[in-house]
């Protein structure tokens, strides 16, 4: 959908909704736009005079509930590359233009799916382990160079980590919605519809799927019992890809070597959660693509928008509400 700037008249509303760390270097987005900064209580009532929605609380899901049911933003941009807090029907069938940060997390998120690699496959969590015990237990490790990995979602993350880990020596495919053979990034690309059977040949299966009604809870007991028991699970998408009392029991039956979890059902992981206490699991808290200077960076990509929108040039990272993912002719979430 095109976007149209804003009619003449006064620079446009932009309101942002905060959470517990406001943005900082927003004064060039003050300078051409009245910014007024909201938390959750106030979102409904700043909405509907608003010409611009950003959601710097990325993690929020008031915005269903705060959503007018007249005027509102004609665009909302969220401070994240998962969109699926966004699409629900009153935002879907509005006329407004969804934009999200792809980009900024690509790398980071790829660079830490590398390190869990190395991680599992140099058996380093235990060393850190047994450093804390004082216990010297001579073990031996395993090679990368050859291993498989899966990479289910073939978005701009997912790619940034196939690259990252074909330059390690692992051997990577894909899987998506579109099945492939010649992907420049993957090679072989399976149909999510054929998932079964590519979970059967890896080693390691990295989530980087967007969450969708299709996505969600993929990786059940059915699946995690097609995995080889020497395989790991990392997952850097969405927790929900994941239905966690089922990987639970794979892990304690051994059905499965290990899993590396960055993002979970609820966050933050209860402590009642017993993924805390296993030795095969690594959690961290949502942070795999938090690099020094991630929050700077997207305020500058929403301010480099705010440029396009106020001169009516097509807006990046523009995301297909139905879909669910960038419609970008080069890139597609996948």
């Amino acid at each position: 959908m095109e976007h149209v700037p804003p009619a003449p008249g006064g620079p446009p509303e932009v309101v942002v909704l905060v959470g517990d760390v406001p943005p900082r270097g927003m004064a060039d987005v003050e300078r051409r736009a009245r910014v007024r900064y909201v938390r959750e209580p106030e979102l409904a009532e700043a909405l509907p005079a608003a010409d611009v929605l950003f959601m710097w609380d990325f993690l929020s899901d008031a915005l269903a509930g705060a959503w007018p049911r007249t005027g509102g933003p004609d665009w909302v941009h969220i401070a994240s590359a998962g969109v699926d807090r966004l699409l629900f029907p009153g935002l879907v069938d509005s006329d407004a233009v969804v934009t999200n940060s792809r980009g900024v997390f690509d790398e980071p998120i790829a660079e830490y799916v590398l390190g869990l690699v190395l991680t599992f496959a140099k058996d380093v969590h235990t060393t850190v382990r047994l450093q804390g015990e004082r216990r010297w237990r001579h073990r031996e490790t395993e090679r990368i160079t050859g291993a498989r990995a899966l990479v289910v979602g073939t978005g701009p993350i997912g790619r940034a980590i196939a690259r990252h880990l074909s330059a390690a020596g692992l051997a990577v495919s894909g899987a998506g919605r579109t099945a492939r053979d010649a992907d420049p990034d993957f090679g072989l690309v399976h149909p999510v519809e054929g998932l079964d059977e590519a979970l059967a040949g890896a080693d390691y299966v990295v989530l980087a799927a967007p969450l969708t009604p299709q996505t969600r809870g993929m990786i059940d007991a059915a699946a995690l019992d097609r995995m080889r028991p020497s395989a790991r699970l990392i997952n850097v998408g969405r927790g929900q890809l994941v239905a966690e009392a089922d990987l639970v029991a794979a892990l304690r039956a051994g059905r499965i070597a290990g899993a590396a979890l960055d993002v979970f059902e609820d966050e933050p992981l209860p402590a009642s959660s017993p993924l805390w206490d296993m030795p095969n699991v690594v959690v961290s808290p949502h942070m795999s693509g938090d690099v020094i200077g991630w929050r700077d960076e997207l305020v500058r990509l929403f301010a480099g928008n705010l440029d396009r929108y106020l001169s009516g040039r097509p807006l990046h990272n523009v995301v297909d509400k139905r879909l669910g993912y960038v419609g970008s002719p080069v890139t597609q979430r996948g």
